[in-house]
């Protein structure tokens, strides 16, 4: 890879790799400067590099990742999303905010970004998955971000954006599905409460991982404390997980990743 990099008359500043035990598939990201265009640089890799077939992914990197972020009402990840960008913490580009309902909209708008209400139900939800992939080519959008997006996406869907749409997740332990999650657990008297940010697959909630943190909680917890907490964790969650696919720091192989700090 050095001498391939070289030959580009490239600089490396930063890198990283992993051979996983079990596949034994070799892994590497690197980040490197270059007089060479684009084109030139992936021609000379490619070249360089033909020997050992890598799955080569090539990325300039000050053009930002495009995103777009789906919401239903909860705004929690979708107001730290906005915070982080306005921070210039985030390195992406929000053009469009897409929700299943219009509670959302005024925060979107006076962020200047532009919202999209796409109402569903179950007889329209292939026509709005439709309009989804025509905001999607018209936004020239890189990723999709469900921030709390409380429907459930089609398999096709799924499968023609795979490893492109990041979703956030509470997580515990048991599972708690349905309504009132933070209710049920308050119920179990869990003791520990987090969120799981995932690549989306038409298997629910069993993308890959990208993402996880936890809270330690007590049986003085209310119900609506841990909601407080369970929040918290996931708008941070969330927010790593979008960070890192930004800076192109997560590799897939086979059903797990590899994440670089």
């Amino acid at each position: 890879m050095t001498t391939s990099v070289l030959a580009t008359d490239g600089n490396i500043i930063e890198n990283q790799q992993f051979t996983d035990p079990v596949t034994n598939a070799f892994v590497m990201r690197t980040r490197f400067e270059t007089s060479s265009s684009l084109e030139q640089a992936r021609a000379t890799l490619e070249k360089g590099l033909s020997q050992f077939k890598p799955i080569l992914q090539l990325r300039d990197n000050a053009a930002p990742k495009r995103a777009l972020v789906m919401v239903t009402k909860e705004s929690h990840c979708l107001r730290d999303l906005l915070y982080l960008l306005e921070l210039g913490e985030l390195p992406i580009e929000i053009p469009i905010v897409v929700s299943n309902r219009e509670d959302l909209a005024s925060l979107v708008q006076a962020h200047g970004i532009k919202f999209k209400y796409l109402p569903i139900s179950e007889s329209s939800k292939s026509n709005q998955e439709l309009e989804l992939e025509k905001i999607i080519l018209e936004e020239n959008i890189d990723f999709v971000v469900l921030a709390r997006y409380m429907q459930i996406l089609s398999p096709q869907f799924c499968n023609k954006f795979a490893n492109r749409i990041i979703n956030i997740h509470h997580s515990f332990l048991p599972g708690f599905k349905g309504a009132k999650p933070y209710h049920q657990a308050h119920a179990k008297g869990v003791k520990i409460i987090g969120a799981t940010a995932h690549f989306v697959t038409s298997d629910l909630d069993e993308g890959p991982i990208i993402e996880q943190d936890v809270a330690h909680v007590t049986h003085a917890s209310t119900p609506e404390q841990l909601i407080s907490i369970g929040r918290d964790i996931e708008r941070r969650v969330l927010a790593k997980a979008v960070r890192l696919f930004a800076e192109d720091k997560i590799f897939i192989v086979g059903n797990r990743t590899v994440v670089f700090g």
